[in-house]
């Protein structure tokens, strides 16, 4: 979800440099509106029109998958370009924290009226856990229930971080191998989380902490680094609600790295193929699998759509893609942040659409995605845009 780099404004090459630069990365955008679409389809469905929801594969985890192997395919090359950890950072906060406080603030605002969810515990661990995003790999849920997958984009980052300090960045693809290999192992071992205590939220709070304080001040960079990979080594594992799946989530965002480092002639591509088949594996033998979508059959053919459609859209990167899907990828994440708690206020509104008649589900089907799409629209214009734009002045270098 990172953004295009701006030229500096005395550039020549700047307006001609923009145009090129966003047709370049205009096929990630389009990822992602497929991506976020996915997701909002697949919560919409069951209360709007369960009679259209598919089940020979699903909906929701195909976006997330598309989603993080995006995030696996730019995050790394964002850092990397820059080569700046405090200006990574800093740009991450900008970026994930203003609109994802802002939703909170609303589920909890609005809890007179619709309740928040009961995964959610009412102590400070919840407040700990949703200070640093990592909540699914802590136990703890998320006041909007989309956040759970922001507990993996903030593990990648963390690694990510600590692999850059340690020069170590650029093996992508052993590291998608050894998480999808070792999510096989995990399904095979654990049925869920190790440690299920409210101190694990206030501990990684703690360890989240001193360690980008570490990392963004640049004292002592190295051990707050190291400090913070291992903790993202460990939280999916001892913490999260369902291991081997956010450890496969590892994999798929690694894949995405080694795809890039391929596609500049840096690596090989075989790995993003052993990862593709570990992946799918997976859950066929975890002790936790009982979920509709994890059936072989389900499961495998997500997995092989989410590669298609990241492999379709890749093969058609640098060539006009439709407009709307490119917007819809702009706002993905006002529309991934905001949608759910906004369709539990509509039907909060209609009552139970599951079965009123066919012509009323689809009129009210119209109506709420037309308001999730205006409401994502404005949160991206009066909110992403203006706090990105701030973390910007925030780390440009002071002129001479």
């Amino acid at each position: 979800m990172s953004s295009a780099p701006t030229l500096p404004s005395g550039s020549r090459s700047a307006p001609a440099a923009a145009p090129r630069e966003e047709r370049r990365l205009a096929w990630l955008d389009a990822l992602r509106g497929v991506g976020a679409m996915a997701v909002v389809a697949e919560h919409m469905l069951p209360w709007f029109l369960p009679s259209l929801r598919p089940y020979w594969f699903s909906l929701g985890v195909y976006g997330i998958l598309v989603f993080f192997l995006v995030s696996g395919y730019i995050i790394p090359a964002s850092l990397e370009r820059h080569g700046d950890l405090r200006r990574f950072w800093v740009s991450r906060a900008f970026r994930l924290y203003p609109l994802y406080l802002a939703v909170g603030a609303l589920v909890v605002g609005l809890a007179w009226w619709v309740p928040v969810r009961e995964e959610v515990p009412r102590d400070g661990s919840a407040v700990a856990a949703h200070a640093t995003m990592l909540l699914d790999v802590v136990g703890v849920g998320g006041v909007a229930d989309t956040m759970w997958t922001l507990s993996y984009e903030m593990v990648f980052y963390l690694l990510v971080t600590a692999l850059f300090v340690m020069r170590a960045h650029e093996r992508s693809g052993a590291l998608s191998v050894l998480f999808a290999g070792l999510s096989v192992v995990v399904g095979l071992s654990f049925a869920g989380a190790l440690v299920t205590d409210g101190w694990l939220a206030y501990a990684s709070g703690a360890v989240f902490a001193a360690g980008l304080a570490a990392v963004v001040s640049g004292r002592f960079r190295a051990a707050g680094a190291c400090l913070l990979g291992v903790m993202a080594l460990a939280l999916p594992v001892l913490g999260g609600r369902v291991p081997w799946l956010g450890v496969a989530v590892l994999g798929v965002m690694f894949a995405g790295t080694a795809v890039h480092r391929w596609e500049r002639g840096a690596a090989p591509l075989w790995p993003v193929a052993v990862t593709g088949a570990l992946v799918a594996a997976a859950p066929l033998g975890a002790i936790e699998s009982g979920w509709w979508w994890v059936q072989p059959d389900v499961w495998i053919t997500t997995v092989a759509l989410a590669a298609a459609t990241f492999a379709g859209a890749m093969a058609l990167r640098g060539r006009r893609l439709p407009r709307a899907l490119t917007w819809i990828g702009l706002i993905s994440y006002s529309l991934y942040l905001v949608h759910h708690p906004l369709l539990k206020y509509f039907v909060q509104v209609t009552g139970d659409l599951r079965r009123a008649p066919l012509p009323v589900q689809l009129s009210m089907t119209a109506a709420a995605l037309a308001l999730v799409l205006l409401v994502s629209a404005l949160a991206y214009r009066f909110v992403e845009r203006p706090m990105q734009r701030l973390g910007r002045r925030a780390v440009r270098p002071a002129a001479s």
